[in-house]
C-alpha cells in the first residue's frame, strides 16, 4: 500500500508530506473501527517480544525515534503502527520556531535524510499540557512515553542546565523516561556540551534532581555519531560516573562521506544532520564499542540506518537492548515496524531451535 502512496508523498516538500501523513493518522485512528483496523495490520504483540528494561516493560524493543512527533500531537494514532515505545521532542522550555525553511531534505539515492530544524516546538508547558491531557483521559497507554529534552538556542552553553533542569521538572510526571540531546549539530554550540566537563556536572545535576523524587525515572544521552572513539571512552565514564540508565546511539551526522546524491546538491542543500541508510555502518560501530566498555549494565539504544528487519538485527547482535526509527520510517512506510518485529520473533525462534 505504501508502495502506491510513496511517490504522491514525494511530491510535496518533507514538512508538508510530514504534515499530511500524521494528519491522515489521526483522522483514522480517531475512528474506533479503523483504529482496530490500523492494529491488525501493523501490531504484533507476543510475549517474546516484551523487554524488561530500566523498571520499565517495554511492550516490544522498537520504537520511533524523536523529531517525528516534538510536540506530543499524534502519540494515539501513533501507537496504532505497532510501536513499543514513542519519544517525544526535542522540548525546549520556551516555544522556538527552529530555523528557516526550507530545513528538511530527501537524498532518495541514498536513502537518507538532512534536516536542520532547529529544535521547533511549541515549548514545554504546551507538551506537558497534551500528554497529561493524554494520560487522564485514556489511563496506561499502549506504548511508553519518553521525553527528549533540549535547550533553548538564545540560552548561552553556561546557562543551559537550567533549561534542562526546567524541562526535566515539568514532564516528569508524565513521561516514562528521559532522553538528553546535547549532539544535535542544528543548534548553535550545542554539542560543545558533550565535553567531559560541562556534560559531567549537567548530567549530574540532573541526576540529583532525579534521586530526590520519590520514584526516580530513567535517564538517557543521546549521542553523535561523529565522537572519536576517545571522545566514546569519555562517555562511557561518564554515564558510569553519573549512574545514567543508559544511552541512545546515534543520533544525527554532519558527515556527508560515502553518499551517491552529488555535491553539487549537496552543496545546495547546506548544513544539517545526516539521517538513514548512510548512518548504519557507524551507528552499529558505535553500539559495539558502547557495550564493550559499559558492559551488560546499561542500556543502550540504536537508531541509525535501521530501514529492514535485518539492520534492526544489526544493531541488536552489536548490543543494543532497544531501537528507534524514523528515517526508515519515511522511506519503507509504516509497515517496517511489523516487519522487523517478525524478523525479531523469527530470530528467537531459530535460538529456541538451536
Amino acid at each position: 500500500m505504501y508502495a502506491f502512496f510513496k511517490p504522491l508523498l514525494f511530491l510535496f516538500s518533507p514538512e508538508k508530506a510530514h504534515r499530511i501523513t500524521v494528519f491522515l493518522l489521526d483522522t483514522a485512528a480517531a475512528i474506533p473501527p479503523v483504529r482496530r483496523l490500523l492494529r491488525r495490520l501493523f501490531c504484533v504483540e507476543r510475549p517474546g517480544l516484551k523487554k524488561h528494561l530500566m523498571g520499565l516493560d517495554f511492550p516490544n524493543p522498537v520504537g520511533l525515534a524523536a523529531g517525528f512527533d516534538k510536540d506530543g500531537k499524534h502519540i494515539e494514532g501513533l501507537a496504532c503502527l505497532g510501536f513499543g515505545f514513542i519519544e517525544v521532542g526535542t522540548v525546549t522550555p520556551v516555544a522556538q520556531d527552529g530555523n528557516p525553511q526550507p530545513r528538511l531534505f530527501r537524498l532518495p539515492a541514498d536513502s537518507a535524510l538532512i534536516n536542520r530544524m532547529g529544535f521547533n516546538n511549541e515549548g514545554l508547558d504546551a507538551l506537558a499540557g497534551r500528554l497529561k491531557a493524554l494520560r487522564e483521559k485514556k489511563g496506561p497507554l499502549p506504548v511508553l512515553i519518553g521525553g527528549n529534552i533540549g535547550k533553548n538556542k538564545n540560552t548561552p552553553n553556561e546557562e543551559a542546565e537550567r533549561d534542562y533542569l526546567r524541562c526535566f521538572e515539568v514532564l516528569f510526571p508524565w513521561v516514562d523516561y528521559f532522553v538528553v540531546n546535547v549532539s544535535s549539530p542544528n543548534t548553535p554550540n550545542l554539542r560543545a556540551l558533550q565535553e567531559k566537563e560541562p556534560l559531567t556536572r549537567l548530567l549530574s545535576l540532573l541526576q540529583d534532581k532525579n534521586k530526590a523524587q520519590q520514584a526516580p525515572k530513567p535517564i538517557l544521552l543521546k549521542i553523535a555519531p561523529d565522537l572519536t572513539d576517545e571522545q566514546l571512552n569519555d562517555v562511557a565514564d561518564i554515564v558510569r560516573a553519573t549512574g545514567l540508565a543508559g544511552v541512545i546511539a546515534t543520533n544525527t551526522t554532519i558527515s556527508r562521506a560515502g553518499l551517491k546524491t552529488s555535491s553539487a546538491e549537496l552543496e545546495s542543500i547546506g548544513a544539517g544532520g545526516l539521517s538513514g541508510a548512510p548512518l548504519q555502518v557507524r551507528a552499529t560501530e558505535v553500539i559495539r564499542l558502547l557495550r564493550e566498555k559499559l558492559g551488560a549494565g546499561f542500556v543502550i539504544i540504536g537508531v541509525g540506518g535501521i530501514n529492514s528487519a535485518v539492520s534492526a538485527e544489526e544493531k541488536l547482535q552489536a548490543g543494543a537492548d532497544l531501537v528507534q526509527v524514523y528515517s526508515g520510517l519515511v522511506y519503507e512506510g509504516p509497515g517496517l515496524v511489523r516487519r522487523i518485529l517478525e524478523g525479531v520473533l523469527k530470530g528467537l525462534n531459530q535460538d529456541l531451535k538451536d
